[in-house]
């Protein structure tokens, strides 16, 4: 097995290179959960570790994953099953921050220097949210919904992630594996399995109604946006929601329309040859005939999880784009 873990004592005045069994797992998320590195290891003598100490995981070289343990549970055979997160895990406390004048990448920095996480690529997200207050609410709910906004206001979304303890948000745009002529794709010879799913029950709406209570006028503003084909096919399926000063209401709620006025599919991979270079945020491209159609485009990684074995390689993942949602 090529992996390389290497895990610090508690003071990190020491770094040991445990036995490690076969089924290492790497589990990333697109939104809202830390990176997860699971793996077992045989307790001995000489090994020392406990809560929060670091860990480092390489694959041939391959710099997959840092973060620090969480959870050890002991077996009567003396192997210690691991969990570890990435610093994402920091971003599950709660505070209450107000904020103006910020766009998603400042307020990303300000809680990382806040929280002393380190940060790595911070894209320019550009959307500037003019007030804001976080009461009670987890730093990643925060982060989320000033992404939110970006991507409801603009069209654009970006992916945060770790990068081997480096906090990382970069556009969408940013996230393809591979280069022109040398994208990552998945067909039928690199994924053992697939499972495909499609629904109008859930993240479809063919009609926005947004709504602001002016002050100065004294009257409600309502902006509507709707497709009459598709509500004629599905019935009206309406999203509701006020307006804060200062959004332009019919431009968001056409961004709304545009975002969420399609039938949404969920395609699962499983056993997929696995790339250290893919994780959730990722954009790859698949090339699958899926009966009733034949899917040959870009997805977004929603959830990718890798796992490690002795000579094998593979990854399940669960893949958005176009109508695909994951």
């Amino acid at each position: 097995m090529g992996v390389e873990i290497l895990i610090g004592n508690e003071t990190g005045s020491k770094v040991f290179i445990p036995v490690v069994e076969e089924g290492v797992e790497w589990t990333t998320e697109r939104k809202g959960t830390p990176g997860k590195l699971t793996f077992k290891v045989l307790k001995d003598e000489i090994l020392d570790f406990s809560e929060g100490s670091p860990i480092s995981m390489r694959e041939n070289g391959d710099e997959i994953f840092f973060g620090f343990v969480f959870r050890q549970q002991r077996s009567k055979e003396q192997i210690i099953t691991v969990t570890a997160y990435d610093q994402l895990r920091y971003l599950k406390n709660k505070d209450t921050i107000v904020y103006e004048n910020k766009t998603a990448d400042q307020l990303l920095q300000m809680i990382a220097s806040d929280y002393n996480l380190n940060v790595g690529i911070l894209e320019n997200t550009k959307y500037i949210i003019g007030s804001r207050i976080e009461e009670n609410t987890s730093l990643f709910d925060m982060v989320q919904n000033a992404l939110d906004l970006t991507l409801t206001n603009t069209g654009e979304m970006f992916v945060l992630y770790d990068d081997f303890g480096r906090l990382n948000l970069k556009n969408l745009s940013s996230m393809a594996v591979g280069g022109p002529e040398a994208y990552l794709m998945v067909d039928e010879e690199t994924g053992e399995n697939f499972e495909c799913t499609s629904s109008i029950d859930e993240n479809t709406y063919n009609r926005i109604k947004l709504t602001y209570d002016n002050e100065s006028t004294g009257k409600r503003e309502v902006y509507i946006a709707q497709d009459s084909r598709n509500i004629n096919r599905w019935g009206v399926l309406q999203h509701f929601d006020t307006l804060k000063k200062g959004e332009n209401g019919q431009a968001k709620a056409d961004a709304l329309l545009n975002l969420y006025n399609k039938k949404t599919r969920n395609l699962k991979l499983t056993n997929v040859l696995g790339d250290n270079r893919v994780r959730a945020g990722s954009m790859i491209v698949v090339n699958l005939d899926l009966g009733d159609t034949r899917l040959r485009n870009f997805m977004l990684v929603e959830s990718c999880r890798h796992t490690y074995g002795e000579s094998e390689h593979w990854m399940d993942l669960t893949l958005r784009g176009g109508e695909f949602v994951g």
